[in-house]
């Protein structure tokens, strides 16, 4: 799990963190952004923050949202499958990233071939069922 300069020990710090808060953010029926999720991250784990400045620096950012979906997955079985990183999307957009949807590209729970609407339509269904899952009732996402 090493890798873009970051022990297999803060990695798992990491993957445990951003669960628990996407977990929290669920419950209330919200959804973060990147930026909130990165300052979160470096508060509760004392970690450095991401450098969205850089390019390697996103890049591990979405790696860190793939090990959460990941681990959700493990812990809590659905299907179809959920994906806990629908709930971070770009600041004042009203979207997840491109990341995601090539994530449910590789996890066969979107087709590759996928429209903007349809990929759009995954995304809010995605966002629905993890707030219904955690009890975060019905925020609406549109």
């Amino acid at each position: 799990m090493a890798g873009y300069g970051r022990a297999d020990s803060e990695w798992d710090e990491l993957v445990d963190a951003g669960r628990r808060f996407l977990v929290e953010r669920a419950k209330l029926g919200k959804i973060t952004s990147y930026t909130e999720l990165n300052v979160t991250l470096a508060g509760r784990t004392g970690c450095r923050a991401f450098d969205f400045g850089r390019p390697d620096e996103r890049a591990a950012m979405g790696h860190l949202l793939g090990l959460i979906v990941q681990r959700d997955q493990e812990t809590v079985t659905t299907d179809p499958p959920l994906m806990l990183s629908a709930l971070v999307t770009y600041l004042d957009a009203n979207d997840a990233g491109p990341g995601f949807y090539q994530l449910a590209k590789e996890l066969q729970l979107l087709p590759t071939s996928a429209s903007a609407d349809e990929k759009f339509c995954f995304w809010v269904e995605q966002v629905k069922r993890l707030h219904e899952r955690h009890g975060g009732g019905g925020v609406a996402v549109s």
